[in-house]
């Protein structure tokens, strides 16, 4: 199974984000049919950690990794989040379009380097790319330029949120693409 560790923002700061993006460049492109690969803000989440293909039996010690990580870094009140300023990862067809978290972004940092640390004495996989929290708004390639659009979210604060829980998730790929939420643990 595919799985990743999230804190996934509240509707009304998905609904903000919606709303900017809507008045962009890759957002009228989306709306005029064009193949932007916009991400679903249904979906919208913070990765903390990616992990892939998990083989079914390790998902109890992926449960146990994250309680413990989870639980060190439990503070008395969640970390306070909000979503702005734009940015990019890749060139030509590999082109992300994302949007900056800021904040209290230190202890999701914390949170990483545990989730990453015990996953690696569990054996477990993950992904050990520098972390960067960040929220992914399209997957364009080289549909269209998102320069523009980088520089304009330069501008954008989305609202202030608390990141209550860190969320284990499966995600379903092909036809029918769609993420399961397999626990949850406070922060």
């Amino acid at each position: 199974m595919r799985l990743f560790l999230a804190v996934h923002p509240p509707p009304e700061a998905v609904a903000d984000l919606a709303a900017r993006i809507s008045r962009l460049r890759i957002g009228t492109a989306a709306a005029a049919g064009t193949n932007v690969r916009l991400a679903d803000p249904a979906n919208a989440h913070v990765t903390l950690a990616f992990l892939g293909d998990v083989p079914d039996d390790r998902l109890p010690a992926v449960r146990d990794t994250v309680g413990l990580a989870a639980g060190r870094c439990r503070g008395p009140v969640p970390p306070r989040l909000r979503l702005g300023r734009g940015g990019r990862f890749g060139q030509g067809r590999t082109t992300v379009l994302w949007v900056d978290v800021l904040g209290e972004v230190e202890r999701l940092h914390l949170l990483a380097g545990q989730l990453r640390a015990g996953l690696r004495a569990a054996g477990l996989p993950y992904d050990d790319r520098p972390y960067r929290p960040h929220l992914t708004i399209a997957r364009p390639g080289d549909r269209i330029d998102v320069e523009p659009d980088r520089i304009s979210l330069d501008s954008y604060l989305g609202p202030w949120w608390p990141a209550n829980h860190l969320t284990l998730v499966r995600s379903h790929l092909g036809t029918d693409r769609r993420y399961e939420t397999l626990g949850s643990w406070p922060l």
